[in-house]
């Protein structure tokens, strides 16, 4: 699961190096990025890269169970980092879904999608946090693999836009937006078939592994 997770991150991580590496370098200013150089724009989009990066890609190895036995110490530590990390990302994201100027692509309809998500990831992240405290180790996991699902939902954008592209060029503001929507579902389906799994899984077993999952990174 890490190895396809950070794959999945990648996508997203690269294009967030290169937006900061014009950001720092001077690059041309064009109608496709002069959003990103008006202040205080540049703050907003290092904070949105710079917590984006850590929580997908760091996250990603949250879900080994044996790098999680192995390093308990470790999962706790990270943990409260990624707690930071993905409220810093889902806020900087809503911010600059409401105050940047929209590209042409971007329509209402993905500006819906972007705050609905948005908001969604605040929330679990923290009902996740709120349950670790609770010691409900089974809530915790689920909320926070819900987060992690939507937080790394543009590298599912990627691929589902991807076809789109190769057939018939470019998404336009509709399409670009339902294929956008539709990544962020697919994420959040696949997070409950996990989540669902794992409960019948302790249901038929009467086990209770309060260790296995995302289980005591911000105790």
């Amino acid at each position: 699961m890490p190895v396809g997770l950070v794959v999945l991150s990648l996508i997203p991580a690269v294009a967030g190096v290169v937006r900061v590496g014009e950001l720092s370098g001077g690059a041309a200013v064009t109608a496709a990025n002069a959003r990103f150089f008006a202040q205080p724009v540049p703050v907003l989009v290092l904070v949105h890269v710079l917590t984006a990066l850590p929580f997908s890609l760091l996250g990603a190895f949250q879900f080994a169970a044996g790098f999680r036995r192995r390093w308990p110490r470790w999962h706790r530590i990270a943990g409260r980092v990624l707690v930071v990390c993905g409220l810093g990302t889902a806020v900087s994201g809503l911010w600059m879904t409401l105050f940047y100027p929209r590209p042409v692509s971007d329509g209402d309809l993905l500006a819906a999608f972007r705050l609905v998500f948005g908001v969604g990831m605040v929330v679990s992240i923290v009902l996740a946090f709120v349950a670790v405290r609770r010691r409900d180790f089974a809530g915790h996991r689920a909320w926070i693999m819900r987060g992690y699902a939507i937080g790394v939902g543009a590298g599912t954008q990627a691929l589902t836009q991807l076809p789109w592209i190769l057939i018939a060029g470019m998404p336009g503001e509709l399409p670009r937006a339902l294929l956008s929507g539709a990544a962020w579902m697919i994420n959040l389906a696949v997070a409950e078939w996990f989540i669902r799994g794992r409960a019948r899984t302790s249901v038929h077993t009467g086990l209770r592994r309060p260790d296995h999952g995302l289980t005591r990174s911000v105790s």
